[in-house]
């Protein structure tokens, strides 16, 4: 069945721009694009296409990301196969507007900080000998990058796996954004740039899933119904990330209610009432569009009015977040800067040194693994919920066992490990042998992948849900590898001796995204040698239980013996690090790496000791099903390999009997 198509259904992509574009020029003018600079002015068509430029590349963030989602995610199979080609196209063509919008930023961005034009000869001397020194610049360059590769992967193939890839790409592609905007600046940067991470995410993810399925309406009848029922459930994590993004950046951007009056906070006030009316729109589009469209799935009239009006509403959000990015916060200047080396190094300032019950009084919020880790225990404890719903039981020891895993989780990143892990070596090795020896003992019992596999819904489509994905990634053939258990210990140990002796220590303790690298290869990489060893979820075929006792032993020996070494050394370990703090309370950086190797040593005997006795367990269990399944054979075929034996043995003996007798 066909439609016909009204005007308004055929310019989506113009609904979306048009109120962005007005909402940015409207607040351009607060965010100073109007106004000349005092000193360094690169002139007027500077000033504008700094924020313009932003706004297209935002656009092609948001087009890229969406058409990919539909096309990896959404998108039922059907022999209508150029739905995908369709999606992979425009994707394609969003990249190239993404690409656009982000080399246009990155020229005006660098006139913008100079103060000189790109007409000036001496202009590109210096792009090309500063670009890459400058954060703004340089976080622009690895965008760009990133988006390239994503154009180029999506003009070679239209394929839903190498659309799944250019969306985690595309993800990727925002980080280097969150990390330049002004939460870097910001007195408390770990939070607001995590914040605005968090926030890029979801109204792009939300926004582009949006206009993907606006633009291809038509192209997904009859299955239009169940794609926006897809991307509704994506649409409700967006949303709730995205206001809890919003709200944590506005707690650290404003200084006070009072400066809700300022240009920033006007601007934050018109975009916190879109996002309102957004909030009403979506729940309005869960109790009746969708319905609609699952009784008449030829209909797409219904839905494209309530997704245009979206549109416009997410229009003027993103028109007013980009002018945001001109604005400097009022907290920012009301902030006196911290002059201390500690400060100048992590961002963070001297915590002092650690009380005598640093244990349970030293607290400090690090949002994005708090985020982490609720979402975790909350779909965890979803799925169980749902089991039971439908008359499943599952073990409460081992909600109990996810739960705390992530507690202590939690407690290493933002308690005391977390806070003087930062500045003392010491404490920094306790918080990488509570994440990558404690919490995997507490989260790989809890089998999260049988659970998920279990209260997952299976799609009949041939397309990738939550539960495809998770089975995809089971049985590929990278994992087979992975999870070889002498890959996983040589990752475990190998890694940890790289990463230690090598420069990326170094870059793990100054920078943000080093720091967040570093969290998550201990968490991963100890999981994985958990798992191989003691894991109970599906996955490649098991190793005998002697050989992974071997392959446990042999890892920790050389675990231990890293200790040693560092225990046992003169040199510094990063001392461009530990030798210019200058902590007064701290004044052998040395004595405290000792500290630190022994600890390296002594944490790790008693996860080792947990780990033998799982193995050893899961062996005995083992031999106990091996002898139960013999046991049920021999009554099924009363004993048939035994009499067969016995047999045997007596067959033997009358050959030897016939062979003495001739003898």
């Amino acid at each position: 069945m066909t439609t016909q198509r009204t005007p308004v259904e055929r310019v989506p992509t113009l609904v979306l721009a048009a109120p962005a574009l007005v909402a940015l020029v409207l607040a351009a003018g607060l965010g100073g694009a109007v106004s000349a600079y005092a000193v360094g002015d690169p002139g007027v068509v500077i000033r504008w296409l700094v924020p313009l430029s932003t706004w297209v590349a935002m656009l092609g963030a948001c087009g890229t990301i969406g058409f990919v989602l539909a096309g990896a995610f959404l998108m039922p199979e059907t022999t209508r196969t150029h739905r995908r080609a369709t999606s992979g196209r425009l994707g394609a063509i969003s990249a190239g507007v993404w690409a656009a919008g982000l080399v246009a930023g990155l020229i005006s961005g660098f006139a913008d900080v100079s103060g000189l034009r790109p007409t000036d000869a001496r202009y590109w001397t210096q792009f090309f000998g500063l670009a890459w020194e400058l954060a703004p610049t340089r976080m622009a360059i690895i965008s760009l990058l990133l988006v390239v590769a994503i154009l180029l992967a999506l003009l070679q193939t239209h394929g839903k796996t190498a659309q799944a890839w250019c969306f985690v790409l595309g993800l990727l592609a925002l980080m280097p954004t969150a990390l330049a905007g002004h939460s870097a600046v910001s007195r408390d940067h770990m939070s607001s740039i995590n914040a605005l991470a968090v926030h890029l995410v979801a109204v792009t993810t939300w926004v582009g899933g949006l206009l993907a399925l606006v633009v291809l309406r038509h192209t997904l009848i009859p299955h239009l119904g169940v794609t926006a029922r897809r991307f509704s459930t994506v649409a409700a994590w967006s949303y709730a990330a995205l206001g809890l993004s919003g709200l944590l950046a506005a707690w650290f951007n404003l200084g006070s209610v009072s400066d809700l009056g300022s240009g920033y906070g006007v601007m934050l006030v018109v975009k916190l009432a879109a996002f309102a009316l957004l909030g009403v729109a979506g729940w309005r589009h869960r109790r009746s569009t969708l319905a609609a469209l699952d009784r008449q799935p030829g209909d797409g009239a219904a839905f494209a009015r309530l997704a245009l009006g979206e549109l416009v509403l997410m229009g003027v959000a993103i028109g007013t977040a980009v002018a945001l990015v001109r604005t400097p916060p009022p907290a920012i200047g009301s902030l006196a800067p911290d002059p201390t080396t500690v400060y100048a190094l992590t961002g963070y300032s001297d915590p002092g040194p650690p009380p005598a019950n640093a244990w349970l009084v030293t607290w400090y919020p690090d949002w994005l693994w708090i985020g982490v880790a609720a979402v975790a225990i909350g779909v965890y404890a979803r799925w169980v919920l749902r089991l039971r719903a439908r008359g499943d039981s599952w073990p409460m020891w081992q909600l109990l066992c996810w739960v705390v895993g992530w507690l202590v989780f939690v407690y290493s990143m933002c308690g005391a490990p977390g806070v003087y892990g930062r500045i003392l070596f010491s404490w920094h090795m306790i918080m990488h042998m509570t994440v990558a020896m404690i919490v995997p003992l507490l989260l790989v019992p809890a089998a999260p992948i049988t659970l998920a596999l279990r209260a997952l819904p299976a799609r009949k489509d041939a397309t990738r849900g939550p539960r495809e994905f998770i089975l995809a990634v089971v049985h590929s053939r990278y994992l087979r590898i992975f999870a070889n258990p002498i890959v996983a210990a040589v990752m475990f140990f190998f890694s940890l001796a790289t990463f230690y002796f090598t420069p990326l220590f170094y870059y793990a303790l100054v920078t943000h995204t080093g720091h967040i690298l570093m969290t998550v290869h201990f968490l991963l990489s100890g999981y994985l040698f958990a798992w191989v060893l003691v894991g109970t979820d599906p996955g490649p075929v098991k190793w005998s239980p002697l050989i992974l006792l071997v392959v446990l032993f042999a890892t920790i020996s050389f675990h231990a013996f890293l200790g040693v070494i560092i225990t046992g050394s003169n040199n510094l370990l990063a001392p461009d690090f530990f030798a210019r703090l200058g902590l007064p309370w701290m004044t052998d950086p040395l004595a405290d790496q000792h500290v630190g190797g022994a600890i390296a040593w002594g944490v790790g005997e008693a996860p080792t000791l947990v780990l033998s006795l799982m193995v050893a367990l899961q062996w005995l269990r083992q031999d106990d099903r091996e002898t139960h399944r013999t046991d049920r054979q021999a009554e099924r075929d009363h004993d048939a390999d035994l009499t067969a034996y016995n047999d045997y043995l007596a067959g033997l003996a009358a050959v030897d009997r016939r062979r003495g007798e001739r003898a």
